[in-house]
């Protein structure tokens, strides 16, 4: 399995929605993800996403 990189587009899903998102940072065991902006405090989606756990689209 290949793990993405920072500004790989990948999606997972959270909740039971599938998301898309791009990644922001990398870490051994994860990925950090900015999924989308808030509309309350137009602040980025930020979420964090096992290497298990998503595929990367582009």
């Amino acid at each position: 399995m290949a793990n993405a990189k920072v500004g790989d587009k990948i999606s997972f899903k959270r909740e039971g929605n599938s998301l898309e998102g791009v990644v922001t940072g990398v870490r051994e065991n994860s990925v950090m993800v900015q999924y989308g902006v808030s509309k309350d405090k137009d602040e980025p989606l930020i979420t964090i996403v096992n290497h298990k756990n998503y595929k990367i689209t582009k």
